[in-house]
């Protein structure tokens, strides 16, 4: 077995600029320099990457791929200022690579094949990153992703901080879907339809199971952090139609909780929720309610996900504050926006349909400087939602067609509506290299919608 991490280390590397570094030498600065915090530590994880039965369907074995055996993986947890240090083992017959989504890292571990060599069969990687950011992430393949995410190569991985709100219980729900044979297994991508809408499966998982059954006690509230590992599905997230409080998106707490009946999850979105009290007895459907974007298969209907039973009553010793967090905004006046992301679409051989950014397959995008405030103006110029990621940097939303949002928050993913326009602001902090921006429908990010830029000093 190969392990790339360029083990034997005698020194720290010298004072070389990042743009003349070469790979091995970006690699080695980036492994040395993440150090945890004074009282933190080093949190390390071997992630094994193969094939093996599991049950989606009760009673149904199908071919899975995943990491540690389970889908989802397994969840990793940290501190804010640990380093996780994570040995990647691909037993798959085919190369991969893990991007560790929504965190900010250096880029040469953002884990692409934009910034390291794909891992071959029968070897290792280690990735080691310092985690500064409070919040629910999660990590996935980011190759041959229309096949190797919808077999199960995806995780949760959770960050906290010291001073986290108080809740009397706290689950984590990876939502996806999958689209099965009759004979159980998953079935092959293809098709000018899935080329166009992205793959929807009609068996909807929660944590790898079709439509569990969850229990809570009444009388109780429970802080639900929730990823939508999806490959194309929006979800309109219901709980029974209750209200519940909205305290997190995909960069972390928000300032305040916000109470809704529904959230809507685009394909990579996560959230945290605050969800109950409810009565003893009550039982309430998790689902996802009617969402138009734009795609052939219309949802009519709502579908669920999985079932809350409500039992006997428990104290509770939930402490929710009415602040959670101070955001500073980025932008207070009118600002010009110094770069328009066109999302685009056409038709052609390979894929069908084709999708672009700025009339361009795989894009190469203007490089962004160290320190600049970055305003994007994200512009969908297709008929269908398309759900914006950003790798390695939080943004904030200025805009959503022109109206600002409800709250301020700090965001890796954002959807943009058909015909319709996003404006985000952001700024690069010092961590130059090689970074992407894309559709996370993977199908619309394998035919073409996704961006290269330098980040530069």
């Amino acid at each position: 077995m190969q392990v790339h991490r360029h083990e034997h280390h005698t020194s720290a590397p010298g004072p070389t600029s990042v743009a003349t570094m070469s790979p091995a030498e970006a690699y080695d600065t980036a492994f040395e320099s993440a150090q945890p915090d004074e009282g933190r530590t080093v949190v390390r994880v071997e992630l094994e990457a193969r094939e093996f039965d599991w049950e989606f369907v009760p009673g149904t074995r199908t071919r899975a791929w995943g990491f540690g055996g389970q889908v989802p993986g397994p969840t990793i947890e940290a501190q804010v200022g640990d380093v996780l240090e994570i040995r990647l083992t691909n037993h798959l017959p085919e190369p991969t690579v893990v991007h560790w989504h929504g965190l900010r890292i250096p880029a040469v571990m953002d884990g692409t094949e934009r910034v390291q060599r794909p891992v071959d069969p029968g070897e290792s990687y280690i990735y080691r990153f310092r985690v500064p950011d409070a919040g629910t992430f999660w990590y996935h393949s980011h190759f041959n992703e229309t096949v190797q995410l919808e077999r199960g190569l995806y995780g949760a991985l959770i960050v906290r901080a010291p001073d986290e709100p108080v809740f009397d219980a706290e689950r984590t729900f990876v939502l996806d879907d999958v689209e099965l044979e009759k004979d159980g297994q998953i079935r092959p991508p293809g098709g000018w339809i899935e080329s166009h809408d992205g793959r929807e499966g009609t068996t909807r998982l929660v944590n790898g199971r079709q439509e569990p059954e969850i229990r809570m006690a009444a009388g109780q509230v429970e802080r639900w952090r929730i990823v939508n590992a999806a490959s194309a599905r929006y979800v309109r997230l219901s709980v029974g139609g209750r209200p519940f409080r909205i305290i997190g998106t995909g960069g972390g707490l928000i300032p305040s909780p916000v109470t809704v009946t529904e959230v809507l999850l685009p394909a990579a979105g996560r959230t945290e929720i605050a969800v109950g009290p409810f009565a003893e007895g009550e039982t309430l459907r998790i689902e996802t309610l009617p969402f138009n974007r734009g795609s052939f298969k219309a949802h009519k209907k709502a579908e669920l996900f999985a079932t809350l039973r409500v039992g006997a009553a428990a104290p509770s010793r939930t402490q929710l504050p009415d602040r959670l967090r101070e955001i500073e905004p980025l932008v207070t006046g009118p600002v010009p926006s110094n770069r328009t992301v066109r999302l685009g679409f056409g038709l052609g051989l390979k894929h069908g349909v084709e999708f672009n950014i700025n009339h361009e397959q795989h894009h190469h995008a203007d490089p962004v400087r160290v320190g600049e405030l970055q305003v994007w103006e994200v512009v969908n110029r297709s008929p269908v939602h398309h759900p914006f990621h950003l790798h390695g940097f939080f943004f904030q939303v200025l805009e959503v067609n022109g109206k600002a949002p409800d709250h301020l928050s700090w965001e890796d993913t954002v959807n943009v509506p058909p015909f319709g326009s996003v404006r985000i602001a952001w700024m690069a902090d010092d961590r130059p290299g090689g970074w992407m921006y894309h559709c996370h429908i993977l199908e619309h990010h394998a035919a073409g919608m996704m961006a290269h830029f330098e980040v530069i000093r």
